[in-house]
């Protein structure tokens, strides 16, 4: 009898030291341990947490895990889009001298891969007696977009306050939206679009298109990520002759960064008018026609990437 008890009272003690060795070891694997990190020194910068028990505790900086950047909305908000607002751009042609500095900003801001623009500067002659003038193209975020309906999956997207979007986590490269656009604004990424790690590390973005995958499609996005920070439009901000102009139409207002215009003023004053209006995909692109031009037309592009496809 006094065998099995004192068996029983040294299995005990061996299990109560067993656990307390194991909490001893769980104690050092703590991510907040300094012991436990090797090589990294404290920085003596403290950061307040909420711990487990719903204790506040606090943790030098320098043992935190960093955490994936996220989107400034998530996914659900962004397809929602803005509430009680409706976006429209208005290109005016008499202003446009093809610097193309709205297309280099909106490739270095979106990351596009190189030799592929979602912003074009087509060359255009209406007739062999008409002048010669500049026209750029984006994506027109119709009302009535044919790319959305024929897109099997929802990857292309129309919100609320009229931008449409592409969700490239839903994207099978089907390119059905391609081929029902009749403004030829979209792009496939045939290829690794090249952005560099830290881009493409990150989540990816419905308003900000970043970062763009391999076998899926791009275009123009009206940069829905700055107009939610109060900014205009990458192409707007970086044009230096105010030929793009943004704004919001339930407030009938435009601008370019240096001139603020009434829309619906603009539109009548000036002829405005939309591209394939029979269509009737009522684009919220607007057009100015090219009179009293700002600068003479100078056609130095080669022939070959000047023509419209």
């Amino acid at each position: 009898m006094n065998t099995k008890d004192n068996s029983r009272r040294e299995f005990i003690t061996a299990g109560v030291l067993a656990g307390l060795a194991l909490a001893g070891c769980a104690t050092k694997k703590s991510p907040f341990d300094p012991d436990a990190s090797e090589g990294v020194k404290p920085s003596g910068e403290m950061v307040k947490l909420l711990s487990v028990d719903g204790e506040v505790i606090e943790v030098d900086k320098a043992f935190l895990k960093p955490v994936p950047e996220l989107p400034a909305v998530s996914n659900d908000i962004a397809r929602k889009g803005i509430a009680g607002k409706k976006f429209v751009m208005v290109i005016d042609l008499s202003r446009c001298k093809s610097l193309k500095k709205c297309q280099s900003a909106c490739n270095h801001m979106h990351h596009i891969h190189p030799g592929q623009n979602w912003i074009k500067v087509y060359p255009m002659q209406d007739s062999e007696r008409t002048a010669p003038y500049w026209e750029p193209t984006t994506c027109m975020h119709c009302d009535e977009p044919p790319c959305v309906k024929v897109c099997p999956v929802d990857a292309t997207f129309k919100r609320q306050d009229g931008i449409v979007l592409i969700d490239s986590d839903r994207c099978i490269g089907c390119r059905f939206c391609m081929a029902a656009c009749p403004y030829s604004a979209r792009v496939f990424n045939w290829e690794d679009p090249g952005v560099p790690e830290e881009v493409a590390s990150k989540p990816y973005s419905c308003e900000s298109s970043v970062p763009q995958k391999k076998g899926t499609v791009g275009k123009c996005d009206f940069c829905p990520d700055m107009v939610r920070q109060g900014q205009l439009p990458h192409c707007v901000a970086a044009c230096p002759n105010g030929v793009f102009a943004f704004g919001d139409i339930l407030e009938d207002t435009v601008t370019n960064g240096a001139e603020t215009f009434r829309f619906s003023d603009l539109i009548k004053d000036k002829a405005g008018y939309r591209l394939m209006e029979d269509l009737g995909t009522k684009p919220s692109v607007y057009y100015l026609p090219p009179v009293n031009r700002n600068f003479p037309f100078e056609n130095n592009e080669p022939k070959e990437e000047g023509k419209k496809s």
